[in-house]
């Protein structure tokens, strides 16, 4: 039984951190030299079509220019890039069988308890896009996907800080890397 338990506790926060991972994919023009982009503003038209709140539009716009600001850009009233944003959102459900090793542990969870454990999440994806602000231009897009947290305004607020830096971490391409 103990063993149970001792296999149990890994598994449950395996399950935990997976479902708080963000994953990241990226694409970007691999004919632009992003070396010469200093310079970042916000583009309204794009931002303004992102169907979220007003609320978390800015929570995601001030991490935005946090991690780009960390990065060494400026921003600008005449940028080298447009920032845009787009989300969605879609319901998702898990299935997590109790079964492990192909062993069911009877003795641990009793006779009379479900093995099967279903339930439901909101998952969201974060788009970011940079344009050239002289051609007017997709060049970078960076895309996060994960669970999202709406608890409580703490909690969502440092998950749009967590998928906005995994997205810009992944900015400027490194040449000749597929990411």
């Amino acid at each position: 039984m103990k063993i149970a338990k001792l296999l149990f506790l890994p598994i449950i926060a395996l399950i935990i951190t997976s479902c708080s991972s963000v994953r990241v994919v990226t694409d970007y023009d691999t004919k632009v030299d992003f070396n010469k982009y200093k310079t970042f503003a916000f583009y309204k038209k794009g931002i303004d079509k992102a169907a979220i709140s007003d609320l978390d539009k800015k929570r995601i716009l001030r991490a935005i220019e946090q991690e780009l600001i960390a990065k060494g850009m400026t921003k600008s009233t005449s940028p080298d890039v447009l920032v845009s944003l787009f989300t969605k959102s879609r319901e998702r459900i898990n299935v997590n069988d109790n079964m492990y090793g192909g062993f069911y542990y009877p003795y641990y969870y009793g006779m009379n308890m479900n093995r099967v454990n279903v339930s439901q999440y909101t998952e969201g994806t974060l788009f970011i896009d940079l344009l050239d602000a002289e051609k007017k231009e997709l060049v970078w897009q960076g895309v996060g996907t994960g669970g999202l947290s709406i608890s409580s305004v703490e909690r969502k607020e440092a998950r749009i800080k967590e998928f906005v830096k995994e997205i810009i971490a992944k900015y400027p391409p490194e040449s000749g890397k597929k990411q």
